[in-house]
């Protein structure tokens, strides 16, 4: 009982500023008024010209009776105000029981009847919300279901994306219900109205495919294959030996990153191949792609520091002073010194040349020094050799060259 009561002042707080109006003056007229809401009902132009009139529910109860512009009675007062001067009647807090038929009679100044008219006036419960519920089904459809609360006779649309759906995007159900089911590839915006005549609420929702993906292949062993498959899942069309095929409808087509495989949204003329990614050797290189970089790139530079080092070493060798030669020559200048007193034997002019004196070894830093071989020449007429007598000395400068 306390949800009905709940659900009821629910309906009221939503209804609560609903106005509707309705053009009464035509007979037979349909008109709607929101429960709990307002409604402006027109029965005439004006009351002023006409000299009697009273309006009627369901021909049995008088609710308004006037003259002119002098109201004599109102079985409404309390909710409801009636303007003569534009023939409008404002019923205020509608109720269910106001929902009946209201029949309009007029009289001349005779008492004669000139001329009555009826409307029908229906109470409805307005929208107060809308629900939507989406599930996948086992072959990847999708079930959307749209429920409203407290609404009277309910009327349901559907767009998506703006636009209102198409049977081409429909598995089963139609866009006038509440329930329906959505082809596999179907996705976008979707929206679901639900109206009445006193009230319209949407809901939206962002759905996307459930994960399935439609494949279409012939295998190395002649099998076709051609179904919706959960794309996580899928271990067929995957052989890397399957004989590529091209897709006749791009626009309908997408490529499963996990997979490799290019596969149709929409089943008809199209196919579904293996790339080149599916090559194992192309998949390891792109998974470790930053390691082989890596590597490469120490590898470049340890070449780049090693070239500057042999550059750097062969250059100091280049400028490292040659070794000295072990043999060092050394010049030695001989003076024959006569005695006084004695006379050569025989005198020609001489000319003393240079000796080579070779010395094995470096020589010792003595003031003397051995001298190992000497060889004296000389120029002239008549090229003699001069040995110098037993009592003659001969002295020798020797130089050292380095």
């Amino acid at each position: 009982m306390e949800a009905v009561v709940g659900l009821l002042v629910m309906l009221l707080g939503v209804s609560h500023g609903i106005e509707t109006y309705c053009d009464g003056r035509q007979n037979r007229t349909q008109c709607y008024g929101a429960l709990g809401g307002t409604v402006v009902l027109q029965l005439m132009d004006s009351a002023s010209e006409i000299f009697r009139y009273q309006w009627n529910k369901n021909k049995t109860t008088i609710i308004l009776h006037g003259r002119k512009d002098k109201i004599v009675s109102n079985e409404m007062k309390d909710r409801s105000v009636f303007t003569p001067s534009n023939g409008t009647f404002k019923i205020n807090n509608l109720i269910r029981t106001d929902g009946a038929e209201y029949t309009l009679q007029i009289f001349d100044s005779n008492g004669r009847d000139s001329g009555q008219w009826t409307l029908q006036l229906s109470i409805q419960a307005p929208v107060s919300s809308v629900l939507l519920d989406s599930e996948c089904l086992s072959q990847g459809e999708m079930r959307v279901s749209c429920s409203s609360e407290g609404a009277d006779s309910p009327q349901y649309s559907w767009t998506l994306d703006g636009h209102t759906l198409t049977d081409a995007q429909l598995l089963s159900g139609n866009k006038e219900t509440n329930n329906i089911t959505l082809k596999q590839d179907v996705s976008g915006r979707l929206v679901c109205s639900v109206r009445n005549h006193v009230s319209n609420v949407s809901k939206e929702e962002k759905i996307s495919t459930c994960g399935f993906i439609f494949i279409n292949c012939t295998l190395p062993d002649g099998t076709n294959i051609s179904q919706w498959v959960f794309s996580a899942n899928n271990t067929l069309c995957i052989d890397p030996t399957t004989t590529p095929t091209m897709i006749t409808d791009t626009t309908a087509s997408s490529m499963d990153k996990e997979t490799g495989i290019t596969v149709s949204i929409k089943p008809s003329n199209q196919t579904v191949t293996n790339s080149s990614s599916d090559d194992p050797w192309y998949i390891y290189i792109k998974k470790n792609l930053p390691v082989l970089a890596g590597v490469l790139s120490a590898l470049v530079i340890l070449l780049m520091v090693g070239m500057a080092v042999i550059c750097r070493q062969r250059k100091k060798q280049n400028n490292k002073p040659k070794e000295e030669d072990d043999q060092e020559l050394t010049y030695a200048d001989v003076n024959i010194v006569q005695q006084p007193g004695r006379q050569m034997h025989q005198k020609a002019e001489m000319e003393v040349e240079y000796g080579q004196v070779k010395f094995s070894g470096r020589p010792q830093q003595t003031t003397e020094m051995e001298v190992e071989y000497g060889q004296v020449k000389f120029s002239g007429r008549p090229r003699k050799t001069v040995q110098p007598k037993e009592d003659e000395c001969v002295y020798a400068k020797v130089r050292n060259s380095r």
